[in-house]
């Protein structure tokens, strides 16, 4: 049985991040920069409502878990933002 390759994510606050399944990770990640580029901007609450609505009958795990998960990720390395001053808020990709 093979072992299957993890990532350990970070968090935008240095917090403790977790350890995922790579596979999960890069499936979820694909999906919120491809949907926050799509939008140019979206609020947190409609990609986490999208991400159930699309992924929940093909992605194996909870959906919203590893949203929030990845996303937290993302904006830890520079990949998206979390628009300051936004409610309910609002994320784009990151300018560099």
């Amino acid at each position: 049985m093979s072992k299957e390759e993890k990532i350990m994510t970070l968090h935008p606050q240095g917090k403790a991040g977790v350890n995922i399944l790579k596979r999960r990770y890069d499936f979820i990640k694909d999906y919120i920069v491809k949907t926050i580029t799509e939008h140019g901007t979206i609020t947190f609450e409609k990609l986490g409502d999208m991400a159930i609505e699309e992924l929940t009958e093909s992605f194996d795990g909870k959906v919203l878990w590893y949203i929030v998960t990845v996303k937290l990720d993302l904006e830890a390395r520079d990949i998206i933002e979390r628009i300051p001053k936004t409610s309910p808020h609002q994320l784009r990709m990151k300018m560099g």
